[in-house]
């Protein structure tokens, strides 16, 4: 099957993430996860795999057999199966051949991919590239992860000359709720050495550097009173939130920072006058500044409470993820200088970039399944705009299967004779 119907054929199905579901621990939060998740499992028996399981909570993992009696690592591969909840609406995605200028999207509603707000259309002049209608994601966030992984599966089945070690993938769900498929994945059941997600960026970019990310949750309980007799008595806790956020260091805000800069995010603020709800998100790329931030939040709490009365201001900090890049160190190293080469090996001048985000190599990581991330070609993922240039995303195959290679390369000729 082509690449592009494959991915194609897969935004037929409508995976949106249900925060709501989510919310009430139900995995996957979202029918069409589990239909995808199945229709996976058929193809990948028709390619041959071996151990297919698809569990209740959505997540599928197979195996490649090794066709080499060389003793090499099992490396693996993961996508997600849900979109955002930024669109509900089915995908109709179509696939565009881009001259340069602006792409009509949608003649009937006028939406137009302009290339004045995404200047880097221009790299793909001469391309097809995929998007929608206008009217939805496209879903390549992390569909065309899927496309990728399973078309580099179709290839190295059709060329067995290729010689390659166990390979092994995994698809999850709920990624785009706080990492929720790879939080429950069992990386030791699964039994590889180290893995590659595939999420994110234009072709060529590289993640083996993203947050150290935390949640906040600060709850403000104040006094109710009616205003005729309010005064000396009302404690209003809205008011105790403003005055919480007002103390947070000015500029250290997503909209004010970027690159390496770390933030704190005012991400929800619910309640009355009575008792309101305030919930952060804090990252950082450093653990000392990681832990600083978390630190300072704390000991604003206290001292806010300290000030307001006993009970008034009540704290909980969690950790969400970590930097990927402390789990690639020393020994676990080899997966980034094996992904570099494979880059080059296709043709790609990779381009390391460190991710304002999460992903779900972070927790696989911190599991001890040493995971960079690998690029799907896509861009403007969470927005109506999203487009997938057909050659990034037949590269993203190459780069998987080239890692494959490397991987056989480094270990039947280089490591296992050192």
């Amino acid at each position: 099957m082509d690449i592009v119907e494959r991915f194609i054929n897969y935004t037929k199905i409508n995976t949106t993430t249900s925060r709501e579901n989510g919310a009430n621990g139900i995995m996957p939060s979202s029918p069409g996860q589990m239909e995808l998740a199945k229709l996976l499992a058929v193809e990948l028996e028709a390619l041959g795999m071996e151990n297919i399981e698809v569990r209740d909570t959505a997540i599928v993992t197979a195996t490649l057999p090794a066709n080499t009696d060389d003793a090499i690592p099992v490396v693996s591969f993961f996508g997600h199966l849900d979109t955002s909840a930024e669109q509900t609406a089915d995908t109709k995605a179509q696939r565009l051949h881009y001259s340069g200028g602006d792409l009509c999207l949608n003649q009937e509603l006028k939406i137009y991919l302009r290339e004045s707000e995404f200047p880097e259309l221009k790299n793909y002049i001469g391309d097809d590239l995929l998007v929608t209608d206008g009217t939805s994601l496209l879903g390549a966030d992390d569909k065309a992860a899927i496309a990728a992984i399973m078309n580099a599966l179709e290839y190295l089945v059709a060329h067995p000359e290729i010689k390659h070690g166990p390979v092994k993938v995994g698809f999850v769900p709920d990624e785009e709720q706080g990492l929720r498929g790879a939080k429950a994945f069992d990386v030791a059941a699964f039994g590889a050495d180290f893995g590659y997600t595939l999420d994110c960026c234009g072709i060529g970019e590289f993640v083996y550097e993203n947050w150290n990310a935390g949640d906040a949750e600060i709850i403000f309980t104040g006094q109710s009173a009616h205003p005729m007799s309010a005064k000396g008595k009302l404690k209003n806790s809205l008011l105790m939130a403003h005055k919480f956020i007002a103390m947070l260091p000015g500029g250290e805000a997503p909209e004010y920072t970027e690159g390496r800069e770390g933030y704190y995010w005012v991400k929800q603020l619910q309640g009355n006058s009575a008792r309101t709800v305030l919930k952060l998100d804090i990252r950082d790329f450093t653990e000392e500044g990681y832990k600083a931030r978390m630190a300072y939040i704390r000991q604003l709490a206290v001292s806010t409470c300290a000030l307001w009365g006993e009970n008034s201001v009540v704290c909980h900090l969690t950790d969400r993820y970590a930097n990927v890049f402390n789990s690639l160190q020393g020994d676990a190293h080899y997966p980034i200088d094996i992904a570099l080469r494979a880059y080059q090996k296709c043709g790609i001048t990779p381009q390391p970039v460190a991710m304002r985000g999460g992903y779900d190599g972070a927790v696989l990581s911190q599991k001890g399944l040493p995971c960079p991330n690998i690029f799907t070609g896509a861009h403007n993922f969470h927005s109506i705009y999203e487009y997938l240039p057909v050659r990034s995303l037949r590269a993203a195959s190459d780069v998987v299967v080239a890692v494959i290679e490397e991987t056989f390369a480094e270990f039947a000729q280089g490591r296992a004779q050192s």
